[in-house]
């Protein structure tokens, strides 16, 4: 028998929906570039349901309490006298979201020692220290692609949302207003803009594909080159670093993973070399961009609004400055985590479990450690490192509550 300790977000204020807005989600069967979606032998649950908050339990309990599994699953996660430290201690396996995610540092996976896989349901494990992970042979795995499409969709709402300054203006409306004038001296067209990605995998390169028809001038940076047909088919200009892209963009979109690589990438220096009045849109992870820099550059007007769902730590402090500072669009981080990516990232921690209980290996696809190293996609997007310095301060939110 295994202890799976999961982590999830907690329930809507009114509690759990007793139903939807919709009686069904789209299937989808495939991603864009062919990889199968979830194949889990089967799910315990409705696609389309509340799945990642408390009372969702990922649709996961049935299964492996059928199977002579324990399954503990809370939303208190920070601090040294939480749920999550406390049943860490003998959990063989960890489940976390990116939205509410379970910081498993160095400190904390010295504690666990029976823990053999940390899952992240959903994309981006910048959660765990990965450089720990190796050192002590925990295999860390996520479900990738699962919610590329919807954080794709996600940027795209808000590089238009800034551009067409439409915050502001509903606001207007709210208050019962008709200012016109005030709605649009900050509104702006986004046809002609030069509009960057920094990164351009599965997100980045799903954010230029739905830029296109808005007839804009694409540019990515990124480690692995993009193929010449896809450049030509959408237009892109290729640039070695990041300096040289924001530099001639109008809007620049952050779509790289969480790593000593990126961390704080956008800071005060970067920033500097952007365009006067550009934006910056970063559904990527929150300390890739240096959180000062960002409430300095928009009080000065380097930036013309800053917007994204990432912050760090998750939950931010009540006294976040991204919560007061300036023409910005910040989400709590939603983007990958709609009722219809949750029916994929479920199915997909169902998927994992399977196999590691059955002993099998996991796809390629959703391993970034494997046997004391960065393996699968983690190789392709990792650095080994810990990218969890300074997380205890989510804890902050729970004692402001």
């Amino acid at each position: 028998m295994a202890k799976i300790l999961c982590v999830l977000y907690d329930d809507p204020v009114d509690g759990y929906p007793p139903q939807y807005a919709r009686d069904s989600i789209p299937e989808i069967e495939h991603y864009p570039d062919g990889m199968t979606t979830p194949t889990p032998s089967g799910i315990d649950f409705k696609p389309g349901a509340l799945l990642g908050s408390v009372s969702g339990e990922l649709g996961l309990r049935k299964f492996l309490e059928d199977a002579g599994h324990e399954l503990v699953v809370t939303s208190d996660k920070d601090g040294p006298n939480s749920e999550f430290e406390k049943q860490l201690v003998d959990a063989d396996v960890v489940i976390s979201q990116p939205f509410w995610p379970a910081y498993l540092t160095e400190e904390r996976i010295a504690k666990a020692k029976k823990l053999k896989l940390a899952i992240t349901a959903g994309i981006g494990s910048d959660h765990v220290d990965l450089q720990a992970a190796i050192d002590n042979d925990i295999t860390v795995a996520e479900v990738t692609f699962c919610n590329s499409i919807s954080v794709a969709e996600h940027v795209a709402m808000m590089i238009l949302a800034l551009v067409r300054n439409y915050i502001p203006s509903y606001q207007w409306v709210i208050k019962g207003g008709w200012n016109i004038a005030d709605c649009v001296e900050r509104a702006y067209d986004v046809e002609g803009m030069h509009i960057g990605t920094v990164g351009a995998g599965r997100i980045g390169l799903a954010v230029l594909k739905r830029l296109k028809p808005f007839d804009v001038k694409l540019h990515y940076t990124d480690k692995h080159r993009l193929p010449t047909k896809v450049e030509k088919e959408l237009g892109l200009t290729y640039h070695p670093d990041a300096e040289s892209l924001v530099k001639v963009c109008d809007v620049v979109t952050v779509n790289a993973p969480l790593h000593p690589g990126t961390e704080h990438m956008f800071n005060d220096e970067l920033i500097s070399r952007m365009k006067r009045g550009s934006y910056l849109v970063n559904t990527a992870r929150g300390k890739i961009a240096d959180r000062d820099a960002v409430v300095r550059a928009l009080e000065s007007g380097q930036l013309a609004g800053y917007a994204g769902d990432v912050w760090f730590p998750q939950p931010a402090p009540r006294e976040h400055p991204w919560r007061t500072m300036p023409h910005h669009g910040m989400t709590p981080h939603v983007s990958g985590t709609t009722l219809s990516a949750q029916a994929r990232y479920a199915a997909g921690t169902r998927e994992i479990l399977e196999h590691f209980f059955a002993g099998k290996g996991l796809r390629d696809e959703y391993l970034i450690v494997e046997r004391g190293k960065l393996a699968g996609a983690g190789a392709h997007a990792y650095t080994a490192g810990d990218s969890t310095k300074g997380s205890e301060k989510a804890a902050e939110f729970k004692k402001a509550s």
